[in-house]
């Protein structure tokens, strides 16, 4: 059996389904690395809402996804860019969301952080920022879950230069009552974080970013860097003071940098650790083991899905891990919260779906395939 796919070309292609998924099963925490997958949120497809409008959450699919990734022994980063954070999830809807995941992380045993930014301002001054911030991180505190401080669009806007970012995240290190990850968000997934730490020049913004670490070090459990710069990453995760940790971002080169050399390793918090939880543990478990080469084989190979997914314009990739979610059985439907679904084209889709079913993601292979003939038969095209 076979299905036509269409390609960028405006052309269709057969391709044959495979037919048994990926042998994987749950199982206990990593003991060599601490992993997150940022988990997507899934909407209520049946509220009368429009992009402008709050977010409609389906609270027991998304809390239900969240179970999923927990089972498999992955950390929850919740709220953050894969959870629509400043993209069709307000402030309002962050915070719901944070309450019930850490309440739910609580009753399970999972382990959780939560982001902690700004976006209940759109602008201000450092003030403002300042304050944002608190009352952000007050919240997350308050829930039992660890912080993750992340780049924020009106800090970006407000300051001047590289002593506001020193003094607004010093003073928020200084409140926090337990050590943090910091969180470091490129342009490529928010234009509006272009100069973040106070300068376009890379190496002077990673000065800047250092400078807050090494001032705190007590107070920041660890970094997530999303540059998609392997090497920039690395040189990072050297500078680095004793004890504290680096989590890449990068979602395109997460294989050796998790994988590490022999100056140290990168932990992970990974917004493709959504579609591909259950593998991505399973990989985790055979480095646990000391067998490098074991993982990159199995891990290697969803870095062309990866890619796919994170593809310029880079913070539309939340439609395809959606898609995927969608077409694992994790959600009864392909709706996002702003609309969102709509942010990518028919043929990435269809390459996504491909490229996810040769590395076996989906638990039924034969429902991923219908979903997906019913997907293409909404744009006009027939088998």
């Amino acid at each position: 059996m076979t299905i036509r796919l269409p390609d960028s070309k405006g052309g269709l292609r057969a391709y044959e389904p495979r037919p048994e998924p990926l042998a994987v099963t749950p199982g206990s925490p990593f003991t060599s690395r601490t992993v997150f997958s940022a988990a997507h949120v899934v909407a209520d497809p049946y509220a009368d809402v429009s992009p402008d409008s709050p977010a409609a959450v389906d609270w027991d699919a998304t809390l239900a996804f969240r179970r999923h990734l927990w089972s498999h022994g992955l950390g929850v980063a919740e709220a953050m860019d894969t959870a629509q954070r400043g993209m069709g999830l307000d402030w309002a809807g962050a915070a719901e969301l944070i309450r019930r995941s850490a309440a739910e992380a609580r009753a399970v045993g999972g382990r959780i952080a939560c982001g902690v930014g700004t976006d209940q301002i759109t602008a201000g001054s450092l003030v403002d920022v300042r304050a944002a911030y608190e009352e952000q991180l007050a919240l997350v505190e308050a829930s039992g879950a660890q912080a993750i401080l992340m780049a924020s669009r009106a800090l970006a806007a407000a300051a001047h230069g590289p002593e506001d970012y020193l003094e607004v995240y010093g003073h928020l290190l200084r409140q926090a009552s337990e050590p943090v990850i910091l969180h470091w968000l490129g342009p490529m997934f928010d234009p509006a974080l272009d100069g973040y730490w106070g300068s376009s020049d890379l190496d002077a913004a990673t000065d800047t970013f250092l400078d807050v670490i090494a001032a705190h070090p007590d107070k920041v459990e660890g970094i997530k860097v999303s540059l998609l710069d392997a090497q920039r990453e690395i040189d990072i995760r050297r500078r680095l003071p004793q004890g504290v940790r680096c989590y890449t971002g990068d979602d395109f080169n997460y294989p050796e940098l998790i994988a590490g050399d022999e100056k140290g390793f990168s932990h992970a918090l990974l917004g493709i650790f959504d579609p591909l939880g259950p593998l991505a543990a399973e990989a985790v478990r055979v480095l646990d083991t000391g067998d490098v080469a074991g993982f990159r084989a199995l891990l290697d190979p969803t870095v062309e899905l990866s890619r796919h997914l994170f593809q310029t314009p880079t913070r539309f990739y939340k439609t395809g891990v959606v898609l995927l979610a969608w077409l694992a059985g994790h959600q009864s439907h392909f709706t996002m919260v702003g609309g969102l679904q709509s942010a990518r084209s028919l043929p990435h889709f269809a390459r996504a779906y491909e490229l996810a079913d040769g590395l076996g993601l989906f638990p039924d292979p034969k429902l991923a395939e219908e979903r997906m003939k019913n997907l293409l038969a909404l744009y006009g095209v027939t088998q």
